[in-house]
């Protein structure tokens, strides 16, 4: 049963560009409505894909993580980014259908 989990700038190395299996990381914070409209998608998400893709979520509001906000051109959010292999190889921006991201992720994997 398969949990969104939290990526910090602190883990964010091992726990996306280290990763064995691909890692979608959103990027997003808590006043953002669209974001926390998304966030229940992405829990059921990372429980159907367990095993073939892992789910983070970055507060982009922590000052901390303002860095790889930056490094990965977030300039509106909810944003979706897929890592594969240490690279991003896709965006997602804006809110959708969680059937419909759930395609336009296996199309990537």
């Amino acid at each position: 049963m398969a949990k969104t989990i939290e990526i910090t700038s602190q883990n964010f190395e091992k726990e996306v560009l280290q990763s064995d299996i691909p890692v979608l990381v959103d990027f997003w914070a808590p006043w953002c409505q669209p974001c926390l409209m998304m966030a229940p998608a992405l829990e059921e998400l990372s429980e159907e894909m367990e095993g073939k893709l892992k789910i983070g979520k970055l507060n982009t509001e922590i000052p901390e993580h303002q860095a790889l906000a930056m490094q990965y051109q977030v300039q509106s959010i909810p944003n979706m980014k897929l890592f594969n292999g240490g690279n991003m190889i896709k965006e997602f921006i804006g809110l959708r259908p969680k059937e419909n991201l759930k395609a336009e992720l296996e199309a990537e994997l």
